[in-house]
């Protein structure tokens, strides 16, 4: 097994403890890799090598216009290796290599545009009513940014905290997922080859209570973007909040894909798959409930379980496999168990249901794509985040029921409906407490739109223009052009 490097100021480092643990392959279930079991000490090394490439001048006093081009650079290098770095994360996370070689090739545009907003930051000249002074806004900054991403999809959601941090003049500690580091590890290499200066961008690895936390409370951390569960974001915001830090969180969801009688039923039942079964589940944005109107529910259901059914399962490094497994044992174990959990509470389980044993899953961690149905609202798989291939069917009678159905959660991430009716997708749109709705369509996403959640979902935006603002402050600056002070103990 490879023994990789954590990045600390320009410079490849063991954890100060000497200690390595291993990173598993979720379709062996054997480990493949040894990565650096980091601490709090190379959590403040990371830190104090991102705070001095911030006021370094190499780094402080580059135009925007040369950070734009370092940034066009390090898109261009993403994108040559692209290939390499899915194959990487795929063998770390089991993740379909069809899917990760998409998100690697579209990772790249985050940096392209936000290369571009990098000489966009703008201040103002403000009116005012005091006579005799000048006022301007600035847009500066924050300092040092910690960006933590989770196991699922590793350097896309790296990218989006690192395009805006950057472009806005912000250096980086990131911190991957325990159970994905290795494809951030190699990706740490492009930034010596895109010219970035020493210490601008830093890559820590270590379990989060031991590596996370200290760099999470470091004083001279400015800003956490976190990418993972609300019940970690929750102690994440908390942690940020004794620091008066700044926060963008990224939570889960418990997403409803919601289909009309008057929806196309083919599209409608490919969405549906899509959302819940094509990352094998493990992504914030599933569809993990299909609320189904009454008038197709059979027909719509039959359709659903014979797609579902010819999914193929086995190696995700062949482009021929459609369903991958659990990206760990205990989220593997987690799965099952709600599975338990759903027939304990009355569910139906028309499809799966329990662990995969097919010949082609081998000795990996795979479940079997799981449809219920019967589900009540009050049911945990209905309200409670699986992070797993099950989906939950409700049916309803009207639109009225379906959105206080699908607004019923915790949680505001995304949401789907399927209809032809422009003005029921328009109130449906308004209505609906997400931070994304898809109409007749799922899992898009671009680095031009903002994303982000409602509720238990998140705070912040990530995507867009609304993303550089997060990693940015307002600066006012008020220049006295009379240079009169008729009373200097009075306020002005």
């Amino acid at each position: 097994m490879k023994k990789h490097r954590m990045l600390i100021g320009g410079e490849w480092v063991e954890a100060a403890s000497g200690e390595w643990f291993e990173s598993m392959n979720p379709y062996t279930a054997q480990p493949w890799a040894l990565i650096p079991r980091g601490g709090k000490t190379d959590a403040d090394r990371a830190v104090s090598a991102a705070k001095r490439a911030f006021y370094n001048s190499q780094w402080h006093h580059l135009t925007a216009s040369a950070r734009g081009a370092l940034l066009r650079r390090l898109a261009d290098l993403l994108a040559d290796e692209a290939a390499a770095l899915a194959e990487l994360e795929t063998t770390d996370n089991g993740k379909l290599i069809s899917e990760m070689r998409a998100q690697l090739h579209y990772a790249p545009k985050w940096f392209h545009y936000f290369a571009g907003l990098a000489d966009k930051i703008e201040g103002r000249v403000l009116p005012t009513d005091k006579p005799g002074f000048f006022n301007f806004t600035r847009e500066e900054p924050l300092g040092v940014v910690a960006a933590l991403t989770p196991w699922n999809s590793p350097l896309l959601l790296a990218a989006w905290k690192l395009a805006p941090a950057l472009a806005a003049g912000n250096t980086v500690v990131l911190k991957p997922s325990e159970h994905s580091s290795v494809s951030a590890l190699a990706f740490g290499e492009l930034f010596e080859k895109a010219g970035f200066p020493p210490g601008v961008v830093n890559i820590i690895t270590g379990f989060g209570n031991e590596v996370g936390e200290p760099l999470i409370t470091h004083r001279d951390v400015a800003k956490i973007a976190f990418t993972g569960g609300d019940k970690t974001g929750q102690a994440v915001y908390e942690q940020a909040a004794r620091g008066i830090k700044r926060v963008t969180l990224e939570l889960g969801g418990k997403s409803a894909n919601i289909v009309f009688d008057d929806a196309d039923l083919d599209q409608a039942v490919n969405g549906v798959v899509s959302g819940i079964f094509a990352a094998t589940g493990q992504t914030c944005i599933a569809g993990s409930r299909a609320l189904i109107h009454r008038p197709v529910y059979d027909a719509f259901v039959d359709r659903l379980i014979a797609l579902a059914r010819s999914a193929r399962m086995g190696n995700p490094l062949e482009l021929s496999t459609q369903v991958g497994p659990i990206t760990t044992q205990p989220q593997y174990r987690k799965v099952l168990e709600y599975m338990d959990v759903a027939k304990g509470e009355g569910a139906v389980c028309l499809l799966g249901g329990g662990p995969a044993t097919r010949p082609e899953c081998g000795t990996g961690w795979f479940v079997e794509p799981t449809i219920f149905a019967g589900v009540k609202s009050g049911m945990r798989i209905a309200n409670e985040e699986v992070f797993g291939p099950l989906l939950a069917l409700i049916p309803f009678d009207d639109e009225e029921e379906a959105i206080h159905i699908a607004n019923s959660t915790i949680y505001g991430l995304a949401a789907g409906a399927w209809t032809r009716s422009i003005k029921r997708a328009l109130t449906i749109s308004e209505r609906l407490e997400a931070g994304t709705v898809w109409i007749n369509c799922y899992r898009v996403t671009s680095y031009m739109t903002p994303f982000g959640g409602f509720k238990r979902s998140g705070l912040g935006r990530e995507g867009g223009m609304e993303a550089i603002r997060e990693y940015l402050q307002t600066k006012s600056v008020w220049i006295d052009i009379e240079g009169n002070t008729p009373n200097p103990f009075g306020l002005r």
